[in-house]
């Protein structure tokens, strides 16, 4: 009976650990898994997983989550591979991506040089001298209502009001002709309540 309960102890933390480990602690769920991009539609560029890790490759468009999504934290790692001058973003809140156009009007958490973790159309949302350059970044995005706040790199960055938008989609922007390639990992969220 001691050695039935023991092992039964055993399956249970192994399960845990496994659904810690796969981004399921604490109510996280992985958007990017390390091999694929079955939680990803790819519009208008060239996206691949390489080495465990999201690269984009070309193009200018979109590598957008298939579910929009309302209340979140976001939580994920990038890095520009090109040495000067590199440009991408993270989009958040938006529904749909105007007709002949590659990225949507708002709401971007900018990934250019010199202005990284910066939203433009949020007062207030801007901070210099967090990120390594070089280097993989950390940015935790949290958006709840009409309010945002970005954590770069374990430190507070900005909180802002404004967003208009309730629901929408997140993705990472491909604008690799005049920005170069970017590389992503570790994209996880959370859904608030």
């Amino acid at each position: 009976m001691v050695v039935r309960r023991g092992l039964w102890l055993a399956v249970a933390m192994a399960a845990l650990a496994g659904a810690a480990w796969a981004g399921g602690a604490e109510g996280w769920t992985n958007l990017f898994n390390g091999k694929d991009l079955s939680n990803w539609d790819v519009l208008g560029c060239e996206a691949e997983v390489k080495d465990g890790e999201l690269l984009i490759k070309a193009g200018n468009g979109l590598v957008q989550t298939k579910e929009q999504y309302g209340d979140f934290v976001l939580d994920l790692e990038w890095k520009a591979l090109k040495a000067d001058r590199w440009d991408s973003g993270i989009y958040f809140r938006y529904t749909e991506v105007p007709k002949g156009r590659p990225w949507p009007p708002r709401y971007q958490a900018n990934l250019a040089k010199g202005i990284e973790g910066n939203v433009a159309e949020l007062k207030g949302a801007s901070s210099k001298g967090l990120v390594k350059l070089g280097e993989w970044n950390r940015f935790v995005l949290t958006i709840r209502g009409e309010g945002a706040e970005l954590e770069i790199n374990g430190k507070p960055a900005w909180k802002a009001e404004g967003i208009k938008v309730p629901k929408g989609y997140i993705s990472l922007q491909a604008e690799v002709p005049q920005g170069g390639q970017f590389l992503f990992r570790n994209v996880r969220i959370k859904r608030l309540p």
